[in-house]
């Protein structure tokens, strides 16, 4: 059975993660992983891509133009098209994707923990503190939160969402020695998640949303910095084609994941899938 655990970096830039994240690039090196450039829409905001990445449409047509603009999806999503299809689907990640994907408004002791099979993401672990000055919640907890639900649930669909790279990128900018450190700690973390997920038989992907300028506190254009994210798909026979040295679009996600998955792409999903 097809399952899939996407690991969305909140906020990491494609030339920081080639530079910097080792295992992922071994993996590309050895031909056990592919890898890609995606280029994210815009707004390169939070929000926006999250639902970009999960319906495969821009903000133009979903209508989430901005981070402060609040309600839920009114799309067909990886979670739902799941969900109708009789898989599971777990997050742990930020609160917006609860507000996303299982309504409004989250409350952070209600909603911080939710194992409901009646919801579009059944088995959420949501935080609530983002990190805009640094000190968000910590990446380490996210992964393992994650991990535990992969373990727990052997969900179908799996979202890991840490954001501490668009903490420390907002903070200190996204050439700054914080940043970097941060996307070598993610890639450790990814390190201890991947291989048991692969014996499990999982297809794992990671990318991020936007990415992040070398001056603090600034996304949301359409500099390269901030368009250009990575994008790896680590495949469980271990069978990958290297780096492929091509760019694909952020609206290729979504029909990607739910090709994975083995079920039906929504006809809003205009884009094709990435070959796999």
């Amino acid at each position: 059975m097809a399952k899939v655990i996407l690991i969305l970096c909140d906020a990491l830039r494609d030339d920081v993660a080639a530079a910097q994240m080792g295992y992922l690039e071994h993996l590309v090196e050895r031909s056990l992983a592919t890898r890609y450039t995606a280029i994210a829409e815009m707004p390169t905001m939070s929000r926006p891509n999250y639902e970009t990445v999960h319906t495969g449409v821009p903000c133009s047509v979903h209508g989430i133009t901005n981070n402060y603009l609040v309600r839920p999806s009114n799309m067909p999503n990886i979670f739902s098209a799941a969900r109708e299809q009789g898989k599971v689907t777990a997050a742990s990640a930020y609160y917006w994707f609860s507000e996303l994907y299982n309504g409004v408004p989250y409350d952070p002791v209600d909603h911080r923990e939710v194992d409901d099979d009646t919801l579009n993401i059944q088995h959420g672990r949501f935080y609530y503190q983002s990190g805009s000055n640094g000190d968000g919640y910590p990446d380490v907890e996210v992964f393992a939160a994650g991990a535990m639900l992969a373990r727990k649930f052997y969900p179908d669909y799996l979202l890991i969402h840490p954001m501490m790279m668009d903490a420390f990128g907002e903070r200190y900018g996204g050439d700054s020695t914080e940043y970097r450190k941060n996307a070598i700690a993610q890639d450790v973390m990814i390190a201890n998640i991947v291989p048991p997920v692969l014996a499990a038989g999982y297809t794992v992907i990671v990318t991020a949303d936007h990415g992040m300028n070398d001056d603090p506190s600034t996304h949301g254009g359409s500099t390269s910095q901030v368009r250009h994210v990575p994008f790896y798909m680590i495949p469980p026979d271990g069978v990958g084609s290297g780096n492929s040295f091509q760019k694909v679009s952020q609206l290729q996600i979504a029909p990607t994941v739910c090709k994975l998955l083995d079920i039906p792409i929504p006809d809003t999903m205009k884009s094709k899938p990435i070959e796999v």
